[in-house]
């Protein structure tokens, strides 16, 4: 019987707890080293409103929750099946980095653990964990593992649900049946062997002939999609039909719209919302806060409001895009203003939302790309009843510094909830702005 591999030894950095508090459970029967620089860059983060605070006290908690001596000593098994996790004070500066690496740097003294662990335990692999990429390139600069923080990554980008297919040479006959009530056909007549996922959208095509239609997995149907308005808002193709489908379907509590700028996602989810406004107590319209070069909001000048503006204000926008649709004096026109001033319709940052009662919400989450895995997950598992929950983002337009294309909370969303009969996604691709913007998004 071949000898089992030694046990792995992973140094994390902060940023990998501060974008999953749960990350101790991921590591298996490996072991976790946590350097004292990280409790104390947690410390920073403990006290306020932000997904990062929220990480940081759920990390301390958990790690609170294993504490005993042996923490600081031999370490403590995280649970069964797991390794241990042991907490290290600072070594002595390596005289190999001393000259390279200034010490009163976090990021270089949770390097300078590493390095001294991998000659401690040369056997052992030793890998520091971390989501900043700047970090990785200096560990191995100095011939120690790195590795980014890739349990919740999406494998496959290329693979990734878009939500739609288009069928070619399609029965004349069943084409016109979709046309004729009761407006929808056996999948099985379409494909014997299907492999449609629930809440799919199919164009479905035969020369000019042609049909909009989604799969219905408990009656196993392909039932016909019409091309029908939100609040003012036609859809302009095949794409944002399937979106606004789902988007103002009830049955459905879990939609996600992707796609790059000026393909309409926050547009149409708002629109939806407005429409089917009667079903729903409130209707909440958040995105997070990802200010610029990652520094706090205490950066910027001015109140609460005025620092918070400029990243709420392209919802506004979108609202008054709507709005516009109609004259002032139209009821359509008036009653965007009272739900505003009621509060029935909140525009505001994910962070300030949290602890509210989310019970029969029509919930929009923009700019999705720039929460992580750890953070969708919080959001959609507070959801009461009858709370619909929308995601819309573009999962190449990253604005977070620790995420990337495949390892954000949309792409994860999509990847992970694809096939589920609570769940649609559209991916959208043709943009309506103006050639213009389109030629900018696709060139530049």
């Amino acid at each position: 019987m071949p000898a089992k591999p030694p046990v792995k030894l992973f140094v994390l950095d902060t940023n990998v707890i501060l974008h999953d508090s749960s990350c101790l459970t991921q590591f298996e029967e490996h072991d976790i080293v946590i350097p004292i620089a990280v409790l104390e860059e947690l410390d920073q983060f403990k006290k306020g409103n932000e997904n990062l605070n929220f990480h940081a006290r759920e990390f301390v908690r958990s790690l609170d929750a294993l504490a005993g001596d042996k923490l600081f000593e031999g370490g403590v098994r995280i649970g069964p099946k797991k390794g241990k996790i042991t907490v290290r004070l600072d070594p002595e500066f390596h005289a190999d980095l001393r000259l390279s690496f200034g010490s009163h740097i976090a990021d270089h003294r949770i390097l300078n653990l590493a390095y001294h662990l991998a000659r401690q335990y040369p056997k052992r692999e030793v890998i520091l964990v971390t989501k900043d990429v700047n970090l990785r390139m200096k560990a191995k600069a100095v011939g120690l593992q790195a590795s980014d923080y890739t349990t919740d990554r999406v494998t496959d980008l290329d693979q990734l649900y878009t939500g739609r297919r288009i069928l070619e040479a399609v029965d004349e006959a069943l084409i016109d049946a979709m046309y004729q009530m009761p407006f929808e056909v056996a999948a099985t007549d379409l494909m014997p062997k299907h492999d449609f996922k629930p809440n799919e959208f199919f164009i479905l095509r035969n020369g000019k002939k042609s049909a909009l239609a989604m799969y219905h997995a408990p009656s196993g149907l392909m039932r016909r999609v019409d091309k029908v308005g939100g609040y003012g808002i036609t859809p302009r193709n095949a794409e944002q039909t399937f979106a606004l489908h789902a988007l103002m379907d009830p049955d459905i509590p879990l939609v996600s719209v992707s796609g790059k700028a000026g393909t309409g996602k926050t547009l149409l989810a708002l629109a939806a919302a407005l429409e089917k406004k009667k079903l729903y107590r409130q209707i909440y319209l958040g995105r997070p806060v990802v200010p610029l070069s990652n520094k706090d909001l205490g950066f910027l000048p001015g109140d609460i409001q005025s620092k918070l503006d400029p990243y709420m204000q392209p919802l506004f926008d979108n609202l008054g895009v709507i709005q516009h649709q109609f004259p002032e004096t139209d009821i359509k026109h008036r009653r965007i203003k009272e739900l505003l001033t009621e509060e029935k319709l909140v525009i505001s940052p994910l962070s300030y939302i949290r602890g509210r009662s989310l019970v029969n919400i029509y919930f929009i989450v923009d700019e999705a790309q720039n929460l992580t895995p750890h953070e969708v997950k919080t959001i959609i598992t507070r959801a009461g009843e009858g709370t619909k929950f929308i995601f819309t983002g573009d999962i190449y337009q990253i604005d977070h510094p620790y995420l990337d294309s495949m390892s954000n909370g949309l792409s994860y969303l999509i990847d992970r909830m694809q096939g589920q009969k609570l769940y649609a996604h559209v991916t959208l691709e043709k943009g309506e702005r103006s050639e213009l913007a389109e030629l900018a998004s696709d060139l530049l």
